[in-house]
């Protein structure tokens, strides 16, 4: 089940590859103040994990197991190529449970169309491989005879004969699209009047990052052919989720990349890149904000009255600054600045993966002159050019292959926690030193 793959930058290369060129430095300031070199580094120190989203769900009663007749629903967002992955215990069985094939149920067809209806024929009967399987019913002795076996597929019957009728006649699983990337998917006990009846433990779910076209977790529940892990055992045996939701939960966070960095330096005018409460002003700041692209702003910029230097920073060969995955380290850009008394400094750079969110200096920037760690100085801002949807799960989100839906609304600073999710502090997701 690792995800850690050294192609992972290949494929966020493939996604994200926008040509950003450095501007040349655009002096018009003629003070005769002295002038001293500093070195401005940004690093992406973002310490990504691999699921978007994940949790629980079970019945109503207590125990809260889903009985013949009864449902539950999961609620979640994604982006195109995304999957909703789940696990719940076949009640009346040794270590037998329900899931979809890996990567999960896929929600959006080829033309990223959200699917809707009954995706049943989806969800798959697995043993677990840990106990000996007795005949399934209300009778089966817990936990049973152990066994040690890699999970499989049950296809009508197990490893000791007994018979099963297909998943998709013992749980119904319906999706439901509710808009701006947000689904629901329904899962009802249909085992009721079969020859399989059971109840449905409590379970987990999950849904990968996609990056570059690839799940950055495509197996995170369980994998086929190898040996259970993470606490799967746990709901496959005893309809406890507790292990395999707190595994999950570990590795459900944030993943995201920073576009090419824009550095100002000016001298006897505000913060020229943005203000609060304003809205975008049209001058390249939508670009950046919504599709990472600083170009048309560090354009503007150039030549205008008290702008000193204007400089775009991509990284070297991804061009975007990637995360931290795994033992692989995060992207980092420097340059070179020379810089006089009275100077400021701004800098601003997309959250690759939002719909027009930018991490920028705060208020008036920095003094040009200031040397140290300057990260509590950068606050992550709403351009308020697009309609927001889950970070790293929106189907409108240019670096996910979509197409930001148009609103117009003040710059305003991202609240955390804003309704879609909680961010880590800003300083642990964008590092910015001046020596």
């Amino acid at each position: 089940m690792n995800y850690l793959k050294n192609n992972k930058s290949v494929a966020v290369i493939a996604l994200l590859s926008l040509a950003f060129a450095a501007c040349k430095k655009d002096n018009n300031n003629n003070s005769t103040a002295p002038s001293t070199k500093s070195t401005i580094t940004v690093e992406n120190v973002l310490n990504s994990q691999p699921l978007v989203e994940s949790g629980t769900f079970q019945g109503t009663g207590s125990p809260a197991l889903i009985q013949p007749g009864q449902s539950t629903t999961i609620q979640f967002s994604a982006a195109k190529g995304e999957a909703i992955s789940f696990a719940t215990m076949y009640g009346w069985s040794n270590d037998l449970f329900f899931a979809p094939a890996n990567p999960g149920i896929l929600v959006y067809d080829a033309n990223g169309n959200p699917i809707e209806g009954d995706v049943s024929a989806q969800v798959k009967l697995w043993d677990n491989g840990t106990r000996i399987n007795q005949a399934p019913g209300a009778n089966v002795n817990h936990p049973g005879v152990a066994d040690s076996k890699p999970i499989t597929e049950v296809k009508g019957t197990d490893a000791q004969g007994n018979s099963y009728l297909p998943a998709s006649s013992l749980v119904k699983a319906t999706l439901k699209y509710n808009g701006n990337s947000v689904f629901t998917l329904t899962l009802q006990n249909t085992s009721g009047n079969t020859a399989n009846p059971t109840p449905l433990s409590p379970g987990v779910w999950a849904v990968s990052y996609i990056v570059g076209g690839t799940l950055q977790n495509p197996a995170p529940l369980y994998t086929s052919g190898q040996v259970t892990a993470n606490g799967l055992t746990g709901i496959a045996e005893m309809g406890d989720n507790t292990q395999l939701s707190a595994y999950v939960k570990g590795i459900t966070g944030i993943f995201t990349p920073l576009s090419p960095i824009l550095v100002v330096v000016y001298n006897g005018v505000d913060n020229p890149i943005y203000k609060v409460g304003e809205n975008d002003r049209g001058q390249g700041l939508k670009p950046l904000a919504q599709q990472g692209n600083a170009d048309t702003l560090a354009a503007y910029l150039k030549g205008k009255p008290g702008i000193k230097a204007v400089y775009v920073l991509p990284a070297p060969t991804t061009k975007v600054l990637l995360p931290v995955i795994g033992a692989q380290a995060g992207g980092i850009v420097s340059q070179d600045i020379t810089v006089s008394s009275g100077d400021r400094l701004a800098i601003a750079t997309m959250y690759g993966f939002s719909n027009d969110w930018f991490f920028a200096s705060a208020d008036n920037g920095v003094d040009a002159t200031t040397k140290g760690d300057i990260s509590s100085t950068i606050k992550l801002y709403d351009d308020g050019t697009a309609i927001n949807q889950f970070p790293g799960a929106g189907i409108t989100q240019f670096n996910l292959a979509g197409t930001p839906l148009k609103t117009s609304q003040p710059i305003a600073v991202v609240p955390n926690p804003n309704p879609f999710t909680t961010l880590p502090d800003i300083s642990k997701i964008i590092k910015v030193t001046i020596k």
